[in-house]
């Protein structure tokens, strides 16, 4: 009798906790963020690619595919931008971080992961950082409750160094030292996260960035072995190799939302940071152990490399998906990655947008209730660009000779073959003004190591 009572007793305490978890269980949509480093337009399936993206072509099927989806030229601009924004020339920051750079992003800018913290989201960062070299520059200094990969542009995805040797694979600020490919570690990480440390009373932002299929190139043959008689050149089999890696593991990581039964509740967001890169030739990194890729990832039909302005560098694939909230299809309206945080910030119920962000809130266009026409401003190296649908302007200061111009129609002419500066002559002036009116707010000192 006594042990009925406390069964009986214990039975109700742990009824009233459990109604206690579902009263402050999350009810706002968690947030996924995935993102592939140096992925070209042409290197996932469902732009015509040869290379198997199985998982990825499943979100743009059953997502909205961000058509004209624009970013920077190269890695840390557009991770800065997309994280707080607002241009990444604001802040300095126009070309990647590298070597030993003591950059980082400013203390006083208030990041997307902060604000979603402030307002009780649990926050991670799995994978890439490349905002600071340092862990007293990393992740949870902006924002991360969670921070677990490494924190430069480029690693050995075995040893995880960085090209010159130093440490950079770390778990919340401090180094570690595993083993396994990059690609799977990252993965699994987030998937024993979301399994086991999560809060599961808030709601999350996950910030999933891969290393693929940036070089150096390091896969298995079983990896390769699907392109063995679909590519003939052996560098671009090893790219592909890397994307269909990358491609397993989002598969793996969005299986455990539905194992979990988080799907339909979270938005998730793909996108790459920029560009494909034409090639690579590792002279003196990481000490000769990797050979050279004399092909990389495609852009076609866009124009250019990585590192341009052009459509090539800075026009990525992008996917938004939630399940049963947004209707399937593609939109062509002009979009950037400065837009991202409002928008996010909105579908997360947060109404407080820090005073310094540039971007707009595109929710209301990608739920069909409006559509946007807006202006478009990225910077680069030595490039800059404003695009006004459909025209972009794309100026070119040259070290040692006179500053070039190019207007291109990319609708009619994505592949920016047909310069119209002398048939646009109103139209490249009223441009140009612009352009420079948003090169007059950049801050003076940028950062043009690209080492």
């Amino acid at each position: 009798m006594c042990r009925y009572i406390l069964l009986l007793t214990l039975t109700l305490f742990l009824s009233c906790n459990d109604e206690k978890r579902e009263v402050v269980k999350a009810t706002t949509p968690n947030i996924l963020v995935i993102i592939a480093d140096d992925a070209g337009w042409n290197d996932v399936g469902y732009n015509g690619s040869d290379i198997f993206t199985t998982n990825i072509d499943v979100l743009a099927k059953e997502g909205i595919q961000l058509n004209r989806f624009y970013v920077n030229p190269t890695c840390s601009p557009s991770r800065a931008s997309f994280l707080t924004g607002r241009p990444a020339s604001r802040i300095g920051i126009v070309a990647p971080i590298s070597n030993r750079s003591e950059i980082s992003l400013p203390d006083s800018i208030v990041t997307l992961p902060q604000q979603l913290k402030k307002y009780k989201y649990q926050t991670a960062l799995f994978g890439k950082w490349h905002l600071g070299l340092k862990p007293s520059s990393g992740p949870k200094k902006y924002g991360f409750d969670y921070s677990y990969g490494f924190l430069h542009g480029q690693i050995d995805q075995y040893s995880h160094e960085y090209k010159n040797g130093d440490p950079s694979w770390h778990k919340n600020g401090t180094f570690i030292s595993e083993d396994g490919h990059a690609t799977d570690l990252i993965g699994a990480e987030a998937i024993n996260w979301l399994t086991k440390h999560r809060d599961t009373t808030k709601s999350f932002y996950v910030q999933l960035a891969y290393s693929a299929p940036h070089f150096p190139l390091q896969e298995t043959e079983a990896w390769k072995k699907p392109y063995v008689n679909r590519i003939k050149n052996a560098s671009r089999r090893d790219f592909a190799a890397a994307m269909s890696h990358m491609d397993n593991n989002i598969g793996k990581v969005l299986n455990k939302l539905d194992d979990l039964g988080l799907t339909e509740n979270t938005i998730i967001l793909f996108m790459s940071d920029n560009g494909a890169m034409e090639n690579w030739f590792p002279s003196n990194q990481y000490e000769g152990r990797h050979s050279a890729n004399d092909v990389l990832g495609s852009n076609t039909p866009l124009k250019d490399w990585k590192t341009s302005n052009y459509e090539g560098a800075i026009r990525v694939p992008a996917i938004m998906y939630w399940k049963g909230k947004l209707k399937p299809g593609i939109s062509n309206n002009y979009f950037s990655a400065i837009d991202m945080m409002p928008t996010l910030l909105d579908l997360a119920g947060i109404d407080e947008i820090p005073a310094l962000v540039e971007g707009r809130n595109i929710w209301p266009t990608l739920a069909g209730k409006d559509t946007l026409n807006s202006s478009i401003y990225v910077r680069g190296h030595l490039q800059e660009s404003i695009i006004e649908k459909p025209w972009k302007l794309i100026r070119t200061r040259h070290l040692t000779s006179d500053t070039e111009y190019e207007l291109y129609n990319i609708e009619l002419d994505p592949e920016e073959t047909n310069n119209v500066v002398k048939e646009q002559e109103a139209l490249f002036s009223s441009l140009k003004v612009s352009l420079q009116d948003q090169f007059q707010l950049d801050v003076q000192n940028v950062n043009l190591d690209i080492q």
